[in-house]
């Protein structure tokens, strides 16, 4: 039986920050000595509840990244990107070995077009109480083209994505490889942002999954969501020449960065 929507709790929300698309708005997660409820600190990475739990029969928390702003993965460096993922799994992990939940999802949203509401970067990790995800993917929706296998993570860009058009998938086979995922993140999201549709590009979304003994980053670039989506589930993926040349041009990216 397909699973039902989750249930969103309006009043809850009454008084979320926003600033987004109010550069000025108020950023709690900047006023550090204010924060509340936190469950973990590694120097200026926290992992704390999230203030405002809107889905009911749920356990919402937040991940904030760094003190910085104005971060985020393409912008950090090496090192920092690397315990910002780090931080981020082992919490998420935290979360899957408690077996208080039916499915734990984490995941990042960046910019106006990916659902998020504040600037300042940070994770989502979720535990559900009833939801099991695992009935909504499957493996088939991260494969497809492949960019990248070097031994420690491969990358492949869907060739039947959840939504489309383009999504960017990285497996790796353990928590050893962390710090390969992170890396890859760095380089694509920074192609997303500064080179895809000639820069136009302003939002994403990271996805993470276990399935089958694998972990696996989804990246989404974010546009106005197609109707075919909204109205019939049926998501898009553009023609093979031009997921071929996605393709390429993200090895070129990865042939150049040196970690």
């Amino acid at each position: 039986m397909p699973n039902q929507p989750l249930k969103f709790n309006y009043q809850a929300a009454q008084g979320k920050p926003e600033n987004i698309r109010h550069p000025n708005g108020y950023c709690p997660f900047c006023d550090v000595e204010h924060l509340t409820h936190i469950l973990a600190r590694d120097h200026d990475r926290i992992w704390l509840m999230n203030k405002f739990r809107t889905l009911e029969e749920t356990t919402q928390t937040v991940v904030i990244e760094s003190s910085n702003h104005n971060g985020g993965p393409s912008i950090y460096p090496v090192y920092t990107n690397r315990k910002v993922f780090e931080f981020a799994f082992k919490c998420w992990h935290e979360m899957i070995v408690s077996n208080k939940y039916t499915s734990v999802i984490m995941y990042k949203n960046f910019g106006p077009l990916s659902g998020g509401s504040l600037r300042h970067p940070h994770f989502q990790i979720v535990g559900l109480d009833n939801y099991d995800v695992y009935q909504n993917v499957s493996i088939k929706n991260f494969t497809g083209v492949p960019v990248s296998d070097d031994g420690q993570r491969s990358i492949t860009l869907s060739t039947d994505p959840i939504i489309g058009f383009v999504e960017i998938n990285i497996a790796i086979n353990g928590v050893t490889q962390i710090d390969a995922l992170a890396d890859a993140v760095h380089v694509i999201v920074k192609y997303l942002l500064h080179d895809y549709m000639g820069g136009r590009l302003s939002s994403y979304n990271l996805f993470f999954y276990e399935i089958d003994g694998k972990f696996y980053c989804k990246i989404v670039p974010r546009f106005a969501t197609s109707p075919y989506f909204v109205g019939y589930k049926i998501s898009q993926v553009q023609d093979m020449p031009r997921l071929k040349e996605i393709a390429e041009e993200i090895q070129e990216k990865l042939s150049k960065t040196t970690i």
